[in-house]
């Protein structure tokens, strides 16, 4: 049993940068905070961690590019809602989306949308934004968002590495916690607030 998990853990050493890929595509925020703590204790190298987050990042956001662009209203109208996705919110953003597209796609890209990150993604593919300026623009402001939210998690990583040992635990737990929350709030009160 104990050469089963030591096999485990020499895996997870070994794919680090896959697995950080694939949980930034998943939760980008979260991944490259909790990035940053792992980099202040030494567990990743700078370049291609920073890299490696904002590919997975960058894939996401093609990801939702993709399904606005290539499924239909119909689909999106029926299944939207589980991402925030509703024919008021759309609407509302086809609006501002045939005015101002490529100031919404970086200040959302800086911003997390103020809470509609996914919406304004799905709608730039529904209300067919060019590939390239998408790309480019969503590429430039992911360099930006994933250098800003690694930074958080380094100067955190530099706290927890002034604590004492039993506290540290706790620490980490305390605050993930209050990220997330803080995430989740922010995102419920300017769903609230903006639309």
């Amino acid at each position: 049993m104990e050469s089963f998990y030591h096999n485990i853990i020499i895996w997870i050493d070994s794919s680090k940068y896959f697995l950080l890929f694939i949980g930034t595509i998943i939760e980008g925020p979260v991944v490259m905070m909790a990035s940053g703590f792992l980099y202040k204790l030494g567990k990743f190298s700078l370049l291609p961690m920073y890299f490696t987050l904002v590919l997975g990042d960058f894939t996401a956001d093609i990801i939702w590019y993709s399904f606005g662009r290539l499924g239909t209203r119909n689909a999106i109208f029926k299944y939207g809602h589980f991402v925030g996705i509703n024919p008021y919110n759309l609407e509302k953003i086809e609006k501002l989306f045939n005015k101002y597209h490529q100031k919404i796609l970086i200040i959302s890209k800086l911003t997390m949308g103020f809470g509609f990150a996914v919406v304004i993604l799905v709608a730039a593919g529904i209300f067919k934004v060019p590939f390239k300026k998408y790309a480019l623009l969503n590429l430039l402001g992911g360099f930006i968002w994933t250098a800003l939210i690694i930074s958080i998690g380094f100067f955190l990583g530099n706290i927890y590495t002034t604590i004492s040992k039993p506290m540290k635990i706790s620490f980490v737990i305390v605050i993930f916690t209050l990220f997330i929350l803080g995430i989740k709030y922010t995102n419920n009160y300017l769903k609230t607030k903006v639309i």
